[in-house]
């Protein structure tokens, strides 16, 4: 955690809101009747939607739950973006996954369905790729990056004809980049020449067996090695590019129905919920999906379309807590993606950067924390009940101590968490509470780097 008291900008709420209103119960519900109020003025019959869906939230089929959460994310971040006053900010950010949009359906339709299909493996050895590099930069007019190729190729597609030197470069580029293993390596860090390999579930990892000695050794390619280095986390998570093109190599089946990362691989026939419904995976793992039944189809499809919130939004609807999930803790989804034959989609890696996108917006935590109270997409319970009287203790503040105290929160129950080991306390102004329980000023958290702390950086805090 940062101790530097950073000057930052003020928060000033727009619609009238303050600070403390998004930590006051009475006050959120004023926030959610704001939300409708601002859908109803740019679309009437999308906020009756809203309120016919709350109403009867147990009878919405699982497609027009869907839809109308889909319909809903372009508001959620417009809403927000003017709650927190960040318009430019959140318009740029949005305006980045447009910007990069090109990538993936060049990658689709071009360097997958086009290159790599003509073109063999066995023809891609034959090519010269530092050749084809050099004409094609000539052709793009600049030195090649992805980018750039994509839009270059969009370009040319518009008046092939007239391009077709350029195409027929581009083409042989792509094939030789994703064929062979020169064009791997110099477009190792990219994504639009990378396509999904085929899965062996007895050859997961590859390795090489050295057979000239008395046992089998057996080598991995020391270029995946990930070293650590004191204890500093060896996986930082993708960036926005490696989001969107697992976002976009989704083909987003809740359209069909067939959304097994979330709903579970039933087996052929079966309709039921139980255990034996689901297949099994070739290790005897259970296919059961989510365990959270998180909407990962349409949080994909919408951050695809850069509402940039709103996909945060369809995530916390089921996974609060992402923050605590990630790309790290948990992967049943992943087990349970369509792609059985074939890499699945690295959907804890989208929701990393889904919720890290969020956070790096000015004020993201803050934005992050409300949903966690309120989220107006959830239709079973947009906002926490009302206090119940009842006390709860809960013993041991590890991931499931600390969650099913949010839970406990969100239903109006007082709750007390321990541990047995030392709980660091955040700087007072950022709770509100002193250690000594005195009431302080409560800040909001304008950068999240200010609690961000690095692992092998912490050091014990004593008394």
């Amino acid at each position: 955690m940062n101790s530097l008291h950073r000057t930052v900008p003020t928060l000033s709420l727009g619609f009238g809101f303050s600070f403390t209103d998004l930590y006051a119960e009475d006050r959120l519900e004023k926030i959610d009747a704001q939300f409708i109020q601002f859908v109803t003025e740019l679309e009437p019959e999308l906020a009756q939607s809203l309120r016919q869906a709350r109403a009867l939230a147990q009878d919405i089929s699982a497609k027009a739950h869907s839809e109308l959460l889909i319909r809903l994310a372009p508001y959620v971040d417009d809403f927000l973006a003017h709650l927190f006053g960040i318009v430019a900010e959140l318009s740029s950010v949005s305006a980045e996954h447009h910007h990069l949009a090109p990538i993936f359906s060049v990658k689709r339709l071009f360097v997958q369905r086009k290159a790599m299909h003509k073109i063999k493996p066995d023809e891609a050895l034959k090519l010269d790729g530092v050749a084809l590099g050099r004409a094609l930069e000539g052709f793009m007019g600049e030195a090649i990056s992805e980018l750039g190729f994509a839009k270059s190729v969009l370009a040319w597609q518009q008046d092939e004809v007239t391009h077709a030197k350029a195409l027929q470069c581009a083409l042989e580029y792509a094939a030789w980049a994703a064929h062979t293993a020169q064009g791997r390596l110099t477009h190792q860090s990219g994504v639009l020449f990378k396509a999904p390999h085929k899965t062996n579930p007895a050859h997961l990892v590859d390795v090489t067996a050295t057979p000239d000695k008395p046992y089998v050794e057996y080598r991995f390619d020391v270029s995946r090695l990930r070293r650590r280095e004191g204890f500093k986390l060896t996986d930082s998570g993708t960036d926005l590019t490696g989001a969107l093109d697992q976002a976009h190599y989704c083909i987003w089946c809740h359209e069909q129905g067939k959304d097994s990362c979330s709903k579970g691989l039933l087996e052929k026939g079966s309709t039921g919920r139980g255990v034996s419904a689901f297949k099994k995976s070739p290790f005897g793992v259970t296919l059961a999906g989510c365990p959270l039944e998180e909407k990962i189809s349409e949080f994909h499809k919408v951050k695809t379309e850069g509402h940039v919130i709103g996909a945060l939004a369809i995530i916390t609807v089921d996974n609060p807590l992402a923050a605590a999930t990630g790309h790290r803790i948990c992967n049943d989804c992943m087990k349970a993606c369509i792609y059985q034959k074939q890499e699945a989609v690295d959907i804890p890696q989208a929701e990393t950067r889904t919720l890290k996108d969020v956070l790096g917006l000015p004020w993201g935590f803050e934005i992050y924390s409300l949903l966690t109270r309120w989220n107006p997409l959830n239709i079973h319970q947009p906002l926490p009940r009302q206090a119940t009287g009842k006390r709860v203790l809960v013993a041991g503040m590890g991931p499931a101590g600390f969650a099913l105290s949010h839970y406990l929160l969100n239903e109006g129950h007082t709750v007390v968490g321990i541990d047995g080991l030392k709980i660091e306390p955040l700087e007072a102004r950022w709770v509100g509470r002193s250690e000594q329980d005195q009431s302080v000023g409560f800040e909001p958290i304008y950068d999240v780097m200010a609690i961000n702390e690095a692992l092998d950086q912490r050091v014990m805090a004593w008394p």
